[in-house]
Parts: C-alpha cells; sequence; structure tokens
C-alpha cells in the first residue's frame, strides 16, 4: 500500500480544495454558446413537431436531450428578429422594422450579444446570414463579432450579395473581404463554424450560425430534392425547401459530432431556433386548390400577427447546466429574452444601458421558477416608418390581442378562429392600455441609421437600402437582371471627413466587370432542385447626378464605362446622397449601385 507524506498530503488538499469554491460546490467553469438560427422555417417544419413529411431526425433527436420552448415568439421577418435576439429590444426601438429601404441596419449605439460576450473574454465568431447592415460601421465584424463569413443583404443572391452567388461555389466576405468558396452554402456555413469551434476549443466562444436556408431561392443539392421527389402531398417548391431543411439537420449533427469528438459538448450551450412563422412549408396550391404542408394547426404564416407568424422553435440544450433533458415549458417567452439569459447562464457582466423588451428567464429554463405574467408585444412593419398599430399582437399567457380588436386564447382555440373580444372587454383594455404604453416608449427611440462614408478609401452602398416611401427597391439580383427603372430614392449618410469624394454610379455591381449599358445573355435554366437565372436587360442612360443636400453636380454618361463618375466637395456630417440617372428614352432611375470614393 502507497504511504503518502506530509508534503503529499497537503498538495492533495490544495489541489481539491482548488476545485472547490467557498461555498463547498464545484468551481464555475463559463459555458461555449452556439446559436443555430434558420430563415423562413416555421413552428410545423420539423419531424418532431409533428410533420408526417418532413425528415429531420437529429433535431428531433436534439429536441428529446432538451429543454423545448412551445410559447415563444419572435419578430414576423427575418431581421427584425436577428436585431431583437442580438440585442434583447424591440426591432422598432433598434432600427431594424423592415427587411429593405434601410430599415434593416441595427442602430450603431446597441450592443449586441458579441459585445456583451466579447467584453467579457468570449472569442466571438457569426457565420452566415448577417442582414443588419453591410456597410460601415453595421458590418458584423464592427458589431462585436473577431470573426465573421457571410453573404450580402438578407440572403444569397440578394442586391448587396458577391454578384451571381446562387448557394452554390459563392464568394462571399470574410471580415468583410471578398473570399470564393467551393460547396453548397449550408455546409460552407456549419464548415467554418466547426473550424472555429475547434481553434477555440480552449478559450470560451461565442458563435453565431445564422443560416440564410431555407429562405428562397430554394436551391439545394440534388439528393436533397430526390429525398422528397415522389412526395404527392407536397408541392415542387416544398420539395426543395424541405430538402434544405434536411441538408440543415444532417449538418447539425455533424456539428454535434464535432462537440462530442472534442470532448466540450457537456459544457457548451447548443440552442436552435428559426427566425419565423413558415414561408413555404404551409401554402395555397392553385393547381390542387389544396393547402399543403403543415402548421401545427396555427394560423398564419410569415409576416403575419397570427401565431403562425411568430411562434416558431426554441431548443436548447447544456448538460453542465443541469437543463433538463426532454422538458416542455409552455410559458411566453421571445427571442428578445435570450441575450439576458444566456448572459446570466455564462455569469457575464451585462448591464443594460437601454430599456429592455426582454428578461432573464434562465431559472425558469432550470425549473427554479414558474413563468411570469407577462406582456410582449411583437408586429409587422415592412414600412419606410413604423405605424402604430399595423398587424400587431400584444400576448399575455395564452391570449392574443390580434389588431387592437380581436381576442384569442391560443390554448383553447390554436387557430385563432373565434374572436373572444366581446365577451372579455376587460382583457382586450388591459392588453390595448399595455400597447399603448409599449407604443409610447417604442417610438420614442425609433430612428433611421446613417451609413458611414470616408472610413475606407471606398465603400459600395445599393438600392437595397436606399429610402423609397411606397415602393420595395430592387433587392435582389433578379430585379436588378430585370432592369425595371428605379424611381429616384435617398440614402441617409455619414461623412466622416470633410473633403472631395468622388462618386462613380452603376448598373452593374464592380465585381461583374460589366459596362452601364450592357445587356447579359447568362441566362440559365430552372431545374427540378434549383431557380433559373434570368437575362440581364439593358438599360440605356443618358445623364448622370449626385445631389447633397443644396448641392447637386451631373455628367454625361457613356455606357461603354462601367459606372459614371462625379466629383463633389463635402463638409462633414450627415445628409441625404440622391444618385441617380436619366434615361435615353426619357424618365430616370436610381443608381443600383453607388461607390463612394474619398479622393483627399
Amino acid at each position: 500500500m502507497k504511504t503518502f507524506n506530509i508534503i503529499q498530503i497537503f498538495i492533495l488538499i490544495f489541489v481539491l480544495n482548488s476545485c472547490k469554491e467557498k461555498n463547498g460546490e464545484t468551481k464555475f467553469k463559463k459555458p461555449n454558446v452556439i446559436i443555430v438560427i434558420t430563415d423562413d422555417q416555421g413552428y410545423g417544419d420539423l419531424g418532431h413537431t409533428g410533420n408526417p413529411i418532413i425528415k429531420t431526425p437529429t433535431l428531433d433527436k436534439f429536441a428529446n436531450q432538451s429543454v423545448n420552448l412551445t410559447n415563444y415568439h419572435v419578430g414576423t421577418t427575418c431581421a427584425p428578429t436577428r436585431a431583437g435576439l442580438l440585442t434583447g429590444r424591440n426591432c422598432n426601438r433598434n432600427g431594424v422594422w423592415h427587411t429593405i429601404m434601410g430599415a434593416s441596419i441595427l442602430n450603431r449605439e446597441e450592443v449586441t450579444m458579441a459585445n456583451v460576450f466579447q467584453d467579457n473574454g468570449y472569442k466571438t465568431a457569426m457565420f452566415g446570414k448577417w442582414h443588419l447592415g453591410d456597410n460601415h460601421p453595421f458590418a458584423p465584424e464592427d458589431r462585436g463579432f473577431q470573426e465573421t463569413f457571410y453573404h450580402g443583404g438578407g440572403g444569397i443572391g440578394q442586391t448587396p450579395d458577391y454578384w451571381n452567388n446562387d448557394y452554390f461555389d459563392d464568394t462571399y466576405f470574410r471580415n468583410g473581404t471578398p473570399e470564393k468558396v467551393e460547396g453548397y452554402c449550408t455546409d460552407i456555413w456549419f464548415d467554418e463554424a466547426m473550424k472555429f469551434i475547434e481553434n477555440k476549443k480552449d478559450d470560451n466562444f461565442l458563435c453565431y450560425l445564422s443560416l440564410n436556408a431555407p429562405h428562397g431561392p430554394f436551391n439545394v443539392p440534388q439528393k436533397y430534392y430526390d429525398l422528397y421527389k415522389d412526395e404527392t402531398d407536397i408541392m415542387e417548391t416544398q420539395k426543395r425547401f424541405y430538402g434544405m431543411i434536411t441538408n440543415i439537420d444532417d449538418n447539425f449533427s455533424k456539428l454535434l459530432t464535432k462537440l462530442e469528438d472534442l470532448k466540450i459538448a457537456d459544457n457548451t450551450i447548443v440552442i436552435f431556433t428559426t427566425d419565423n412563422g413558415t414561408a413555404n412549408g404551409y401554402k395555397y396550391d392553385k393547381k390542387s386548390k389544396r393547402t399543403l404542408g403543415y402548421n401545427v394547426g396555427m394560423r398564419g404564416t410569415k409576416s403575419s400577427e397570427y401565431d403562425g407568424g411568430h411562434r416558431v422553435p426554441f431548443i436548447i440544450r447544456w448538460p453542465d447546466g443541469k437543463l433538463e433533458a426532454g422538458k416542455s415549458l409552455s410559458g411566453l417567452t421571445a427571442h428578445v429574452d435570450i441575450l439576458p439569459t444566456l448572459a446570466s447562464f455564462a455569469k457575464v457582466e451585462f448591464e443594460p444601458k437601454k430599456e429592455m423588451d426582454g428578461m432573464d428567464i434562465s431559472n425558469y429554463l432550470l425549473g427554479k421558477t414558474t413563468s411570469k405574467d407577462r406582456y410582449l408585444v411583437t408586429d409587422t412593419q415592412r414600412v419606410p416608418w413604423p405605424i402604430k398599430g399595423k398587424q400587431s399582437c400584444v400576448m399575455n399567457e395564452a391570449w392574443r390581442l390580434v389588431n387592437g380588436t380581436e381576442l384569442y386564447n391560443i390554448n383553447e382555440d390554436p387557430g385563432q378562429i373565434i374572436n373572444l373580444a366581446e365577451i372579455h372587454p376587460e382583457r382586450v383594455i388591459a392588453m390595448n392600455a399595455f400597447y399603448e404604453k409599449w407604443w409610447s416608449s417604442v417610438i420614442a427611440e425609433t430612428h433611421f441609421s446613417t451609413i458611414d462614408l470616408g472610413v475606407d478609401s471606398k465603400e459600395v452602398i445599393t438600392c437595397h437600402d436606399a429610402r423609397t416611401i411606397d415602393y420595395f427597391p430592387p433587392w435582389n439580383q433578379r430585379l436588378i437582371r430585370l432592369g425595371k427603372p428605379m424611381e429616384p430614392a435617398t440614402f441617409f449618410v455619414n461623412f466622416t471627413e470633410a473633403g472631395k469624394y468622388r462618386f462613380h454610379l452603376s448598373r452593374w455591381p464592380i465585381e461583374s466587370g460589366l459596362a452601364l449599358g450592357t445587356e447579359i445573355s447568362d441566362e440559365r435554366p430552372a431545374t427540378l432542385a434549383t431557380d433559373a437565372r434570368v437575362r440581364g436587360k439593358a438599360m440605356k442612360f443618358k445623364k448622370a447626378y449626385v445631389k447633397i443636400g443644396d448641392q447637386e453636380v451631373s455628367v454625361a454618361v457613356d455606357n461603354t464605362k462601367q459606372a459614371a463618375t462625379l466629383e463633389l466637395t463635402v463638409p462633414k456630417g450627415k445628409a441625404e446622397l440622391l444618385a441617380y440617372f436619366d434615361l435615353q428614352k426619357g424618365g430616370q432611375s436610381n443608381a443600383f449601385y453607388v461607390t463612394v470614393e474619398k479622393i483627399n
């Protein structure tokens, strides 16, 4: 039998004590955090929520290992949800009440989850879809994420994205610099995330894995379409939509396996959620005259104020944190709760300077408390400036007050068919009173973001972010290709330095190398698994204009050049920038792309 001397005994005691806090508990080790959020996938687009067709075996198994929030709500569209998730504040407060028109840019003074965790020693990264601003100071690398790899705009193939990206073998932005890759977009995002996780396995890390799938266009590898090709109870586009989700499921499996292989699974908080109700999983088919797909009996889909537009899955696993496997919680919760909750779980310092819409629900997730009686609001704006009462939903546990006049109890009536407002007038009054107070607080903070110019030698702004009033700008590259003139609209900008600037007004993006008057004949037919690419229509321009404040310059256009170039000396500070063309056939069109160059 081995004998210990007195020195060895003291060493042993020291080692054991070093593993204990003064109160005798095991020393707390900060968890890693991984958030996987998909785009346009609804509550019913998963196997474990009852969908009889979709194949999501990994996520279904993961749900059984995790806590599931079954009354969890988000914004009704993508950018507003992501803005709320990252800040704990409603989208109408933080500048992101829309997905385009300059209202998808997260106000510069907002503190993000990445800021909070980076300030507390975490390594931070995001991969995939950002959609909270493509220019300074709004890009993800400006907002607390140390490593980034993402596409432009709100989806692959949108106007700010790299030209001709189509989900396969694209060019994405690594910390703002274009980089060509090979592979399918979702595979790329997961691979990049797993590289980051492996590199940071010995550190504390926050990984925001924000997917563009299954948002349209519904482009998917053929083998994933083939999984559903023989299904008769879904439309052709739904077969691709489901295939994109099964591809996510396969990648999620690889991610969980990576955590196990690295031996960090137990102390890593893994979250799976989505950003709004389904966009394509439940639709009316004009051909068969049937509504096809599955929506868990809910009313509404993406962009709806009814539950089908904003009730989504939220699944969270953390074995070391003692989250109970397979537990479902039906208390009212929301995306704005996630930042304060994760900060509490990780025991990081977080003292909000602005009013929060979210709350810390960590004890509720742990089973230490019951859900609190609370009110929450979500709405659909998608307008130049938020409108009071527009497509609003006030929530209080199982109650929903929709548009101020329709009252539903979703426990008794999940399809929101029976309006109970006349039966419960006192509840309508109370919920409207909350909305009135909430709206006054929110609208007092609402303001537009302004894009900084002069930080880099060149900055590209696109019509995706122009302040249109009564129409949507050409927000994706298909619309750019169609070449329909766009009514001139202003950009809100901030010149960081006074001086002379050069403005290059383009019909096509700079990386395309195409001249102003060019027609593109690189169209491509659709396949069973991918959308078509349309021909690029020629536009002919006569004169180009730049107007800033009361200054305006113009120049005759040479349609064989890539851009019309104008110069203007501007003062430092905020301004409205207008950049547009006269067309040879009459009328005007906003420049689709504007490159702003600081020249002295």
